[in-house]
């Protein structure tokens, strides 16, 4: 997103009226705009008595300064250029922090400090506000506090390419500098002042004024993608008053000053930043859309839904016999599960009809354009074929790779699986994974990574061993030339923070962590929940989220299970595992509850 954008360096002197001296600006990413010095980074505290914002290059200063009966533009080529064909040349130029080619004459009538200090006697009565109001979601659980107290890093917004942003996150790194509301301020009207990224969490920073130096007392955590947020420079472009926080404003004499030399060559946001969030959190499916997803109740086939709800991407389909809207089933725009109408017919899939009389009028098919495209694959005279042995993880049971068998080939690339010795003898729970699937694996995977296989229900020749069991079944192994091997460069370390559905209810979005990682697999653990409910999940899945991204789109984040329950958790967290979800309505195959969600 900053293709474009001019990240050259500027002549680094500043002032040096400063009271004190400061350290160094570090260097910081070049694909960063460069705050470059104009002299004006500061505006009086009402943003209004006596001022104007001149409409060509956005030099702030005294109103009786101004050019013409307007008072419009700060000086005679501003408000020619304003006519010219330069225009827009012009207006890049201020978005992109260049200097104006002339300066304002502003005469500043009364010093800086003296407007503050008025400001500060006339509202010295005023109750001061909270300073340190950090998000709340779900019970009180903030992650800030949490990622602050068990002192642990976050996946960085870039590992999840299909969130908002995920393309787009550029650089921003500890460092950077924002403008953000003042809120350690006593003023009747809302404020800004400048802060630093001390620490990066997935969409959350936390923030330090500058000024505060290594006084962490005022730090505050926020999502850099909230709508306060803003690039150095919006307050002067924008006619808001920049002030510095009460507690340290006896600090300098010189503000202005203090701001130009912290400021010059350092990194803040793009000028489109929010405008780029905005971008970004439009989704292509829309409400009343048809398509075709997999039938909860019977793994092995699809059914025709209805897009009730868009949120953050997710969507709440809703069967299309369900007459109270009540039978519905929660995925990614971007999952694997969904299809375009007419899909399951092209491919060979099971497919069960919906009743023509019930469809609405106002349903309508979403387009195929929308939907995730698969690796093209070539079904040549060495294709998978029915009965080939092979590794998968259980779509009933998330936290197995399993022993499983190919029972159907189709077409494009796509593949009936059934886990070996819990099958349903109609094949009910037999279920599509695409031949390019990070979910299959070839035979031995598990037990070159050091992954427990599990074997098929009922096998007694324990350890398990993959070349008796192939030959006492008389079956053979699919080629390890068939699966994909592609390794993505993704960014997860162990230990990271995040946000994930639990995919065995894929309505909830929960605290997790990852706990291993095997190639391009991925072990996601729900903090404060049990080792088995643990998910082997794809590190390009889109059921995984940034930390901040439920505060960011509105959705409910499930917190940790309380730590003081995890004494007695054995039968408490089964206990509310399973309040959470359906039993299965098909084949009773074993003690799993939760039919809802496989992940391809």
């Amino acid at each position: 997103m900053f293709d474009g954008y001019d990240s050259c360096s500027e002549d680094t002197s500043s002032s040096s009226s400063s009271d004190e001296s400061e350290e160094e600006v570090a260097p910081l990413p070049s694909s960063l705009p460069i705050i470059k010095n104009n002299g004006q980074v500061y505006t009086y505290p009402d943003g209004k008595s006596g001022m104007a914002t001149c409409e060509m290059c956005g030099m702030v200063g005294v109103r009786d300064a101004f050019y013409s009966k307007t008072k419009r533009f700060c000086s005679v080529s501003c408000s020619r250029s304003y006519s010219s064909n330069s225009k827009k040349a012009s207006i890049l130029a201020r978005l992109q922090g260049k200097p104006p080619t002339k300066k304002a004459k502003v005469l500043q009538k009364k010093p800086l400090v003296a407007k503050l200090a008025a400001y500060a006697q006339y509202k010295a009565t005023l109750k001061n506000q909270s300073v340190n109001k950090a998000p709340v979601t779900v019970e009180g659980f903030s992650w800030g506090n949490y990622i602050t107290s068990n002192n642990v890093i976050a996946a960085p917004v870039t590992c999840f390419r299909h969130a908002p942003m995920g393309n787009c996150w550029g650089d921003i790194a500890e460092g950077v500098r924002i403008e953000v509301p003042n809120t350690d301020s006593n003023l009747p009207t809302k404020v800004f002042w400048i802060s630093g990224i001390v620490k990066l969490a997935g969409y959350n920073a936390l923030l330090r004024y500058e000024g505060f130096e290594n006084d962490s007392s005022l730090d505050f955590w926020c999502n850099i993608c909230g709508p306060d947020i803003h690039p150095v420079g919006w307050c002067a472009t924008s006619g808001k008053p920049l002030v510095p926080p009460q507690s340290i404003q006896h600090k300098y004499t010189n503000w202005k000053a203090f701001l130009v030399k912290r400021l010059t060559g350092a990194k803040t946001l793009p000028p489109d930043f929010s405008q780029k969030v905005s971008e970004n959190m439009q989704y292509p499916f829309k409400p009343s859309m048809r398509v075709e997803v997999v039938d909860k109740t019977h793994l092995c086939r699809t059914r025709v839904a209805v897009v009730e709800s868009v949120i953050g991407g997710r969507l709440r389909l809703v069967y299309e016999e369900s007459e109270d809207k009540t039978d519905d089933f929660w995925c990614h725009m971007y999952s694997p599960l969904i299809h375009p109408i007419g899909w399951s017919r092209s491919i060979g899939h099971r497919f069960k009809r919906t009743d023509i009389l019930k469809k609405q009028e106002s349903n309508y098919d979403a387009p195929s354009h929308l939907f995730i495209k698969v690796k093209d694959v070539e079904q040549g005279s060495e294709w998978f074929k029915e009965g080939m042995k092979l590794e998968a993880i259980d779509p009933l049971n998330l936290s197995a790779i399993c022993v499983a068998t190919i029972r159907k080939v189709l077409a494009e690339g796509y593949l009936m699986i059934g886990i070996d010795g819990s099958e349903a003898a109609d094949g009910s729970d037999w279920f599509c994974y695409h031949a390019s699937s990070p979910s299959i694996f070839p035979v031995g995977f598990c037990e070159i990574n050091k992954i427990e296989l599990t074997p098929p229900r009922g096998y007694t020749k324990l350890p398990f061993k993959w070349f008796d069991y192939l030959r006492e079944t008389g079956s053979i192994a699919a080629p390890v030339k068939l699966f994909n091997k592609d390794v993505p460069n993704h960014g997860f370390r162990v230990g990271m923070k995040l946000e994930a559905v639990d995919l065995m209810e894929p309505r909830l979005v929960c605290v997790a962590t990852v706990t291993r990682i095997i190639h391009r697999l991925l072990r996601i653990h729900f903090d404060g929940w049990e080792d088995e409910y643990d998910q082997w999940v794809d590190c390009e899945s889109p059921d995984l989220y940034p930390v901040g991204w439920c505060q960011l789109t509105g959705y409910q984040l499930q917190p940790p299970a309380p730590q003081s329950n995890k004494d007695g958790q054995s039968n408490v967290s089964k206990q509310k595992k399973k309040s959470k979800s359906q039993p299965y309505k098909g084949h009773k195959k074993r003690a799993v509850k939760y039919p809802h969600v496989l992940t391809l």
